[in-house]
Parts: structure tokens; C-alpha cells; sequence
């Protein structure tokens, strides 16, 4: 399953005329040696960009730099980020929400093995505090753009570089309590696509990562939750994703039971070589006039190609992930088309098999 905090990859907003960066986004004094005005806030940021850097560096500074500038920041728009006392309103004297660093669920979680029940403990976030964190999201990745435009190889330091990270971070952080207070809203939307060929850890992973892209895209000023936003992501997501899985395990199959065609030895009996090579490719070519599920049906249902078995319509139905019915029908309408094939060019074409 993929990790929460992830630095997000940048998305546009899919509103019209507000949300994606612009190229004239406001500028900040050339030397501007602090992040924030409030000397609060500032203490806070200094203190956690000291906690977000430690690590080692491998590539020099200039190429660092070059990486950061090869794509902007993107963040959803609001006028007010540019107002001078944007910070001081937004943000307040904390960089981190503070009454979310304990936001744990306190009533009784669903019955789920620990490791689900651990991401189920955050609670349900109000709509106030639900746009303050998308809020406060979009302000530090926009903070994080007006820095990352001033930098430069020639001149730009270490530390300006650690202000850009520290600032993602951050905005990082209040994106991930969106996810985890959102989770059991993919759990709930997924579990309705589980069976034998889709696991629910499988969907769980892919649901996440949804719910993170969506969390980067919404417009949190168009004035509907969240979550009416994220049920749509992550359900297409996952319609996707089961589809693709069916198509490729439909794909597979029918590669492999289109390397021959073959028929028991018993029924070979009394039959001489070349008849036999003769019915062997009229089958063929009848076979290949049927679309990719309707061949791999039949093929699975009469022991054809490189089914030694006769296929049961129930595990039919579970590989190709629609119901038993669904088989039947498909496999009737395969009969009635070879049916169709013989009666244009009978087989035999006047002569008898023996």
C-alpha cells in the first residue's frame, strides 16, 4: 500500500479561470531572509525545517536547484493568498493545525483486522475544519511557488532550497490528515468490487492513491464537500482498475488458447490425416469470426485449445469477473453464430465424416 505524505506531483484545478498557478503570481522582496512575518509562525517553521532536513545529500546544489525549476508548484487559487496579512489569517501562529495532531477517533471503530483499524482512528472532520486544511494546504504550496520562482543556480542557497521542501511538507501534512479522515470512505466504496480476482488490499492501495489525487485537486471554495468529490475519483478509479485487470486476464487467456487447437485423440478415430487437417481449420476459422470472449468461452466450455477441461459456467464467471447468467448468454449467443457459420458452409460441404 502506498505510504500517506508523499510529495504531491502537482495538479491542476479542473475549475475554469481560478485554481491553476499563474505565471504572475505575487513576487517577494528579492532578499527576503524569513518565510513569515509573525515571529511565532516564523520560530515554528525554523524549527520544523530543521526537522525536515536532515538527510543526505548526494547531487550538488546546482543540480537540485535545476530539478526544483523544471516544474512549477501547483496549488488551487484563492485571492486572498496574496493579501499582506494572508499569513497571519490562514495560518495563524502555528504552522500545523495543532487540533489535529491528536484527532483520533474516539468511538468504537469497525470490526477490521488491526492494520485497517489503525487507519479507520481519525475522526470525521467538519466542514469548517475541512476548509481550513484545504486552505491551509493551498497557502504553504503557494508560499512554496513564490520561493521556487526566485530561485536561482547562480545565486540561491541551501537554505532556500530547505524553505521550498519544508513549506511542500507542510502542505503535505494537512493534505494527509484529509486522507486518513476520509479513508473508511474508500473502504466503503471498494469492498463492492472485491472477488476472487480483485483483493482488497490491492483496491485499497489504488483507492488511496486516488483519494491523494483528489485531495490535490479539489476546490475547496465551490462550496460541496469533499467527499461528494472523492466518492466519484475513487469509484471511476476503481471501475478502471477492475476493468483493466479482466481485460488483461481476458487478453492472456485467449493468447494462450489461440497457440492450437485441439481435440481429443478419441474423436480422431476412423478419421483419415488430411480430413482431420481440413475440419481441424474450418473450426479454426469459424472460431476466429467470434469476438475475444465469446472464442474463449466456447473454447473453455468444449475442452478446446489449451483447456484439457470443460469449464464450469460459475468459474467462468469468476475469471471474467460478470456474473453466471452473463456467461450463459454469451456462450448461447457463440452457438447460434457457429450455428449460423455451418449452415452458410456446412462443413461436410456434401460429403460425410466417418
Amino acid at each position: 500500500m502506498a505510504t500517506i505524505g508523499q510529495e504531491s506531483t502537482g495538479v491542476a484545478s479542473p475549475r475554469k479561470g481560478k485554481g491553476k498557478v499563474k505565471k504572475s503570481i505575487p513576487s517577494l522582496p528579492v532578499a527576503s531572509s524569513i518565510t513569515f512575518q509573525d515571529p511565532q509562525l516564523e520560530a515554528a517553521f525554523v524549527a520544523y525545517s530543521q526537522l525536515v532536513s536532515h538527510h543526505i545529500e548526494t547531487e550538488s546544489l546546482p543540480v537540485r536547484i535545476r530539478k526544483r525549476l523544471k516544474s512549477e508548484i501547483e496549488f488551487i487559487a484563492n485571492p486572498g493568498f496574496a493579501n499582506a496579512d494572508a499569513a497571519e489569517t490562514i495560518l495563524g501562529h502555528d504552522l500545523l493545525a495543532d487540533e489535529f495532531l491528536n484527532a483520533t477517533k474516539p468511538s468504537k471503530v469497525p470490526d477490521l483486522p488491526p492494520h485497517l483499524k489503525r487507519m479507520c482512528e481519525m475522526r470525521l472532520l467538519r466542514p469548517e475544519e475541512e476548509k481550513q486544511l484545504f486552505s491551509r494546504m493551498n497557502y504553504l504550496r503557494f508560499r512554496a511557488q513564490q520561493f521556487r520562482s526566485q530561485l536561482d543556480e547562480e545565486t540561491s542557497t541551501e537554505r532556500d532550497l530547505i524553505r521550498i521542501e519544508a513549506l511542500l511538507q507542510a502542505a503535505n501534512w494537512h493534505r494527509d490528515i484529509i486522507v486518513q479522515a476520509n479513508i473508511r470512505l474508500v473502504m466503503s466504496i471498494i469492498k463492492k468490487f472485491v472477488n476472487s480476482s480483485n483483493a482488497f488490499d490491492d483496491l485499497l492501495s489504488d483507492g488511496t492513491m486516488a483519494l491523494l489525487r483528489a485531495a490535490d485537486k479539489f476546490d475547496y471554495d465551490r462550496g460541496f464537500r469533499f467527499s461528494t468529490y472523492a466518492t466519484q475519483v475513487v469509484r471511476r478509479n476503481a471501475y478502471r482498475n477492475v476493468m483493466q485487470r479482466q481485460n488483461d486476464k481476458l487478453r492472456t487467456a485467449v493468447s494462450t488458447s489461440d497457440a492450437s487447437i485441439d481435440v481429443c485423440s478419441e474423436e480422431r478415430t476412423g478419421m483419415d490425416e488430411v480430413r482431420w487437417q481440413q475440419l481441424r481449420t474450418r473450426l479454426s476459422l469459424m472460431l476466429d469470426q467470434l469476438d475475444r470472449r465469446e472464442k474463449l468461452i466456447i473454447r473453455a466450455r468444449f475442452s478446446l485449445g489449451g483447456h484439457r477441461r470443460v469449464q464450469t459456467l460459475q468459474r467462468l464467471a469468476d475469471s471474467l469477473g460478470v456474473s453466471k447468467e452473463r456467461v450463459r448468454q454469451i456462450e448461447k449467443r457463440a452457438l447460434d453464430k457457429l450455428r449460423g457459420f455451418v449452415d452458410k458452409s456446412p462443413l461436410d460441404e456434401g460429403n460425410s465424416v466417418e
